[in-house]
């Protein structure tokens, strides 16, 4: 499908109203050290003044076909910013929205603040929550735990159940790191069980700071250049392929997984939106607390600052020079090995933060989790092309689900002798990869 201009495509800037700070401690977080950019900062809250500039400076620098216009708020931890912030924010883009714009509000939250005038808030205002929920406790409180060092993962379910009460919109994001990738079935039974129907999996890949290829750029593995809390190429491949399977067999148009959705629509051929897939990037900025521009969520740092809002406009620094050259760069950069991939439609080198390792002749530039992603695409391939004909046929891609339920079923029954009953420990027959007394026997 043709390719909007760069500078023609939509405009992404993620506020951080209160920069890096948190009522958590999480053990892989990437953002909470961000303090050591502002070293001489005591109040990390977002003045009226900036937060005014940033919402009409974003209004006015989207391109001219931009209906839409999402406003993302995280963090740290966005709520602690209070509840009459998020009043003010809603006066400021009812004052400068365009007749033609219509205004949409996000909040990446840990939920610990949510209650019930919160929750009130966010569903008479349409806001869509994401909440952070990496499965089980034993998986979750593993590294999420706040500053006394206590869990947390049952005030996050409190504060789920919340949300359900009182209609609020609501995606999890479940990152995904090298406790719990080896649980995948576990981690999305779980979230599904909760009542989840839309989920992010996100990689937790650490970079060693001072670790670098030396000599032979394949001498070191991969895992000596990361934390012990970063997911394993290949942990990440397979978890995202079980929950595939998982996620297949009974719940394709009920349960939505973001890398699934982008997956489908590359193999359709429609390309694919998220950054991380996407063939440039540098239309998702960041925007810290005192107004400075940032190149992405992911390079906060000084060398990808682009500027102040108070100095400059948005739209002279998300479309400058600087921005426009790390965009390209995403694709400008990628080594041969990726080039000649049979994935590069779908993945297309995927997050340019993670790209550290060598290939295997020695070119630089390598996504760390290159080997995961090529099992699971591989993994996934006939599925994808069986979804991608139903889809331009004008039918439903659940009709790949029940074929391959009814294959599975038709396989498992075969196993069975006939007129001998199923017994508690048998794979069940419908298909579904557990024991009998696990699955149907319930029912």
């Amino acid at each position: 499908m043709p390719q909007l201009a760069w500078r023609d495509s939509a405009l992404h800037v993620i506020a951080k109203p209160i920069g890096p700070v948190c009522n958590l401690d999480c053990a892989y977080c990437f953002y909470l050290h961000k303090t050591d950019l502002y070293p001489q900062e005591e109040h990390w809250r977002m003045s009226d003044q900036t937060l005014e500039a940033y919402v009409r400076q974003y209004l006015e620098a989207q391109p001219a076909g931009a209906a839409e216009i999402d406003f993302a708020f995280q963090g740290g931890e966005p709520t602690l910013m209070g509840l009459d912030f998020f009043r003010r924010v809603l006066e400021l883009q009812r004052k400068h929205v365009r007749s033609n714009q219509q205004v949409r509000n996000s909040l990446q939250t840990n939920g610990l603040l949510l209650d019930d005038a919160w929750c009130e808030f966010l569903a008479a205002n349409h806001f869509l929550v994401g909440l952070s929920l990496d499965g089980p406790a034993d998986l979750h409180d593993k590294f999420r735990r706040d500053k006394a060092g206590r869990p947390t993962q049952q005030r996050v379910l409190q504060t789920l159940q919340r949300l359900k009460k009182h209609g609020v919109a609501f995606n999890v994001l479940t990152c995904v790191n090298r406790h719990n990738a080896d649980h995948p079935r576990r981690v999305y039974r779980f979230l599904r069980e909760q009542g989840v129907e839309f989920m992010q999996f996100i990689p937790i890949v650490e970079r060693l700071p001072g670790v670098e290829l030396r000599g032979d750029p394949n001498s070191r593995r991969p895992e000596e250049l990361v934390s012990v809390r970063s997911v394993l190429p290949e942990q990440y491949g397979r978890f995202l392929t079980e929950v595939f399977g998982e996620w297949l067999f009974q719940d394709v148009g009920r349960v939505f997984v973001r890398d699934f959705d982008q997956a489908l629509s590359a193999w359709v051929g429609a390309g694919t939106s998220l950054c991380v897939y996407a063939e440039t990037c540098g239309r998702a900025t960041a925007i810290e607390h005192n107004g400075d521009l940032y190149s992405c969520d992911h390079f906060v740092d000084e060398p990808h600052k682009l500027g102040s809002i108070h100095q400059q406009s948005i739209a002279e620094l998300a479309n400058g020079p600087q921005q426009e050259q790390f965009g390209q760069e995403k694709r400008d950069s990628l080594p041969d090995f990726c080039r000649q991939c049979p994935h590069l439609f779908v993945c297309h080198g995927a997050c340019p933060k993670d790209r550290f390792l060598a290939t295997p002749d020695g070119q630089p530039g390598l996504n760390y989790l290159c080997a995961g992603y090529r099992e699971f695409f591989a993994a996934i391939d006939p599925v994808m092309q069986a979804m991608a004909v139903e889809l331009r046929a004008g039918r439903d891609a659940s009709a790949v689900m029940h074929r391959v339920r009814a294959e599975r079923r038709q396989a498992m029954e075969g196993r069975i002798s006939p007129g001998r009953p199923v017994g508690r420990n048998d794979p069940c027959p419908c298909g579904s990869g557990r024991k009998y007394k696990a699955c149907c026997m319930r029912r």
